[in-house]
């Protein structure tokens, strides 16, 4: 291992708590932050990378640059991006901030001018003009899109960035995007369009966009909602987009006031919503449910006049926003739906009930009925707290599963999917994830071979890399989706 250039780019600054106040669990342990910036190379592996595997794995997640001035929430750190390319077998690291108008405001203060969603507060006059009331923190996923790259926080733009994960700014459509854009986008493996949406806690409370092929803003549709709520993800099948009204109501006033901006109120009932890609200003068609939560999609596909969707449902909102009551929900399992567009009819069932999270698939085959899905699986959750132990690969034709396992002291998070382009099955690819040992504090890449689910190669990585949100594999090359647009 080499290391090519390091960089500390913090300062020292207290936490106004309470001398007694317990740490957040969302800053230690695997979640502690880190202080600086490297660039590292001729990284140690065990086994050996695959040459198919050329490109860049690229994770997103919270790492605040100063210590935060209140209570502190998951969703509140600066985005950090912590970046693998593999070039002929060999492997080499990079992490970089996501550099924030806020974080820039921030550096020059020494100490941090935002509050968070536990402890929302304005940052001072001249700041709020110059990078508004929400610091765009980047920090939940990385998607690619018409040869650009972009960090994302669903209440905000996207922040473009390069691949040597040097930020170039917020990115607009050349001015069309209208409000945020959702942290989890889709895109079409057979058209090569971007499809996504994004959520307001101002009318109207939905957008949905489409950007086509070659990067321009090609529809823009507002879809009308009872009431500003938080909907984190959606689905996307060859024919439809689905959405997910459910019950955790967006309260901008009471966030501002210092109250929990997003509050439970399973009163009013949950809601999916499946509008027809080729009519995006149809109306949209609802399914009336019983109250439920999810905050991730596997996949989506069409079935003759049905739409099927599979999700990580749980029962409730599993995330705390600064309730004094809160409960915590059960854990999430995966279920699928199946919505009939002719008859009206709605089903629901478990696909497991092993707790999980993270949920992805082979990406080029995503709308569409493929076989394979994986997700992680745990060995703890419970009052919030989870320790991703493995990934569970799910058959979703046949209805089995098998799993790799990190180690006994290893936790891990969201793998995403590298297809291998000399193969075509719908497992022919590898899965790529961060894993950490938490009695050492240090961290690998491990590579699983997505038909065998054994481990291929572990890249030895030269820092712990703190545990984070989601992420994506950039394959270098040929022009293409989301995995293979050269940059």
């Amino acid at each position: 291992m080499r290391i090519v250039e390091q960089r500390e780019l913090t300062h020292d600054q207290p936490a106004d708590q309470p001398a007694d106040a317990a740490p957040s669990p969302w800053l230690t342990g695997a979640w502690e932050p880190i202080h600086d910036e490297i660039v590292a190379g001729d990284l140690a592996v065990t086994g050996v990378i695959p040459p198919q595997i050329r490109g860049d794995y690229v994770r997103n997640g919270p790492n605040p640059a100063f210590d935060p001035p209140g209570r502190y929430h998951i969703f509140d750190g600066d985005g950090m991006l912590h970046g693998v390319r593999f070039e002929d077998g060999q492997a080499s690291y990079r992490n970089r901030w996501v550099d924030s108008a806020g974080l820039r405001a921030e550096r020059r203060a020494g100490g941090p001018l935002y509050g968070g969603l536990n402890e929302f507060r304005m940052p001072p006059q001249e700041v709020l003009a110059e990078a508004g009331p929400l610091k765009n923190t980047a920090n939940t996923h990385v998607w690619r899109h018409a040869g650009r790259a972009f960090a994302l926080l669903e209440a905000t733009r996207p922040t473009e960035f390069d691949l040597d994960l040097n930020t170039i700014g917020e990115y607009d459509f050349d001015g069309l995007l209208q409000g945020p854009m959702t942290a989890h986008p889709k895109t079409d493996p057979e058209t090569g369009e971007l499809i996504f949406f994004g959520y307001s806690p101002f009318p109207p409370f939905i957008r949905y966009h489409v950007a086509d092929p070659a990067g321009r803003l090609v529809t823009s549709v507002p879809i009308d909602l009872p009431r500003a709520v938080m909907m984190h993800d959606f689905a996307v099948s060859r024919d439809h987009v689905v959405f997910f009204d459910l019950p955790a109501v967006f309260d901008v006033k009471a966030l501002v006031e210092g109250k929990p901006g997003i509050r439970w109120e399973p009163e009013h009932g949950a809601r999916i919503g499946v509008l027809r890609r080729s009519e995006p200003t149809s109306p949209v068609r609802w399914f009336e449910m019983e109250p439920f939560w999810m905050f991730h999609v596997l996949n989506a596909h069409d079935d003759g006049d049905a739409v099927v969707v599979e999700a990580c449902r749980t029962t409730k909102l599993n995330a705390e926003f600064g309730e004094e009551d809160f409960e915590p929900a059960p854990p999430p399992t995966l279920h699928r739906w199946r919505l009939d567009l002719a008859s009206g009819a709605v089903s629901e069932e478990q696909v497991d009930d092993r707790p999980t999270d993270f949920p992805r698939v082979n990406d080029d085959l995503a709308g569409l009925n493929t076989r394979y899905g994986y997700a992680g699986h745990t060995r703890r959750w419970d009052d919030g707290s989870v320790e991703f132990s493995g990934i569970t690969k799910y058959d979703l034709h046949g209805g089995t599963s098998s799993a790799h396992d990190f180690g006994p002291r290893e936790v891990g998070g969201e793998a995403a999917f590298v297809p291998d382009p000399e193969r075509s099955d719908d497992d022919a690819g590898w899965l790529m994830t961060y894993v950490t040992d938490l009695a050492a504090g240090s961290s690998d890449l491990v590579i699983v071979d997505a038909q065998t689910m054994e481990q291929t190669a572990r890249v030895h990585l030269p820092r712990r890399v703190p545990s984070g949100f989601h992420g994506n594999w950039f394959a270098h090359g040929a022009q293409g989706n989301n995995r293979t647009v050269g940059i």
